[in-house]
């Protein structure tokens, strides 16, 4: 089921919630441990509370069994966030910024990622390579939860995240734009290291089990493969996405 926009995002985890509160996200309520009641007992998670506190938070102490009970990641260590949704960015937008400083858009789109984890760690990636947008459909795409935002180790609050209706159609505006478009795909023909990543480019990651569908991957430009030598013949959607997208950023000067 699609998370109800409107709905408080739990957040989980210290630097989720100090990176949440550095990009200025409004959070209406903080469950904190106790003993950070006592600054010398946890002084880091002390400083933690008061920030969220000055921000408008409202602070409850619970035990430690309480906040286990809340937590969806078993990491929280020792405090949870009832947070703003997070903020989608119009596409159109990023397009024009990146054209206004003189810039060609690196974009990455991913076809129904539906592990947490995965799309966390794509978005610290993106973060990392300095992508301009991660891309991701309204419908069949995990959610931006406590999973996501701990995975992401805070990125998913200063990556642009771009929500489309329909993935298909957006990638071929972005054709007509200009863009070269690339797909991860495990029988690509195109070494990962050997594609030319300059101009406007969309870099493509499939679901974890399908792939990119059959649709998108006829819209491609290249189909990008990575040599494997060992006995697993796949990578998982972030680390095929992780090893393609520096070397992109390599190429680009990014990194």
């Amino acid at each position: 089921m699609e998370q109800n926009e409107r709905e408080l995002i739990q957040l989980e985890g210290r630097n989720p919630i100090a990176e949440a509160l550095a990009a200025g996200r409004s959070i209406n309520k903080v469950y904190i441990l106790q003993s950070a009641r006592r600054s010398h007992a946890d002084a880091a998670l002390a400083r933690l509370a008061a920030d969220c506190k000055e921000n408008g938070a409202v602070v409850t102490y619970v035990t430690r069994a309480v906040l286990d009970s809340m937590a969806a990641t078993g990491a929280h260590q020792g405090i949870i966030a009832e947070a703003a949704p997070y903020q989608y960015t119009d596409l159109q937008e990023i397009l024009l910024r990146c054209e206004r400083q003189n810039k060609s858009p690196f974009l990455i789109l991913l076809d129904h990622i539906q592990d947490a984890y995965n799309l966390g760690s794509i978005l610290r990636i993106a973060d990392g390579a300095g992508v301009d947008a991660v891309i991701i459909p309204q419908r069949r795409s995990v959610s931006l939860n406590a999973a996501v935002a701990k995975a992401s180790a805070g990125a998913v609050e200063h990556v642009p995240i771009c929500r489309v209706v329909n993935l298909s159609k957006t990638v071929l505006d972005l054709k007509d734009a200009g863009f070269w478009v690339y797909g991860s795909a495990a029988n690509g023909k195109t070494a990962y290291d050997q594609a030319n990543y300059s101009g406007k480019i969309a870099l493509i990651v499939g679901s974890e089990g399908d792939g990119i569908s059959d649709k998108l991957l006829a819209h491609c430009d290249f189909l990008l493969t990575i040599p494997l030598r060992g006995k697993v013949n796949s990578l998982n959607a972030a680390v095929a996405a992780g090893i393609i997208t520096f070397e992109a950023a390599r190429q680009r000067g990014i990194s």
